[in-house]
């Protein structure tokens, strides 16, 4: 992607630096949520992966993380990429559903994090809290994307940005809240197919970016 010189986001915090002692819960990563996927299609439950992704971890202390120039480099990619999405969003989303976007917060961190939905480990892969409109990357994934999931270049990881605020796109518009509500309403598994849906949906989002 040719993305050098171009207008990055203010909407971001930069949390990299600094250590903390924190309990840590695993989100929702795009590489449960990618295997998730796979295994559904396949005919079995996909969503009880995304269930056991959401674990306690035992108390640890992170040590002040020191960036690199190519992890700065990254940094500011990520914020290009934002700003992009933020353009494309504040067009889109007014015409099409004539609701005013409102731009979430990336926060950038390292290790673990604190959110408005819970503490969170870098294992878990990048995520979006509904309870605070934020989007949260462990930069460190993107070695996971060429390494893990052979997914080597820009363009992976700016399609991560893109389905994280595509869920975002979706806590605006209801959807988020109405698949929550129906958890004590339908069955478990009927509650796992839309959280696959709501996942796939990111994905359509993304795709409206790209």
């Amino acid at each position: 992607m040719r993305w050098q010189g171009k207008k990055g986001s203010d909407n971001v915090e930069d949390r990299r630096s600094g250590g903390s002692t924190t309990r840590t819960v695993g989100g929702i990563g795009i590489g449960v949520i990618i295997m998730a996927i796979i295994v559904q299609l396949l005919g079995g439950d996909g969503c009880s992966i995304i269930q056991q992704a959401v674990v306690n971890q035992p108390q640890t202390q992170q040590a002040p993380h020191q960036t690199s120039e190519a992890e700065d480099e990254l940094a500011q990619f990520v914020k290009v990429v934002l700003q992009q999405t933020e353009d494309v969003w504040n067009k889109v989303l007014p015409e099409q559903n004539g609701m005013n976007y409102e731009e979430p917060v990336l926060v950038l961190f390292s290790g673990q994090i604190s959110s408005a939905c819970g503490n969170a480990s870098a294992a878990t892969g990048p995520f979006y809290c509904p309870g605070d409109h934020k989007l949260y990357i462990d930069l460190s994934f993107y070695q996971q994307l060429r390494t893990q999931f052979q997914a080597p270049g820009d363009f992976a990881m700016a399609y991560v940005v893109g389905h994280e605020v595509g869920h975002h796109v979706q806590n605006l518009m209801g959807f988020t809240q109405y698949v929550h509500q129906q958890k004590r309403r339908i069955s478990e598994k009927q509650y796992n197919q839309l959280s696959v849906r709501l996942e796939l949906m990111a994905d359509y989002l993304a795709g409206v970016w790209t």
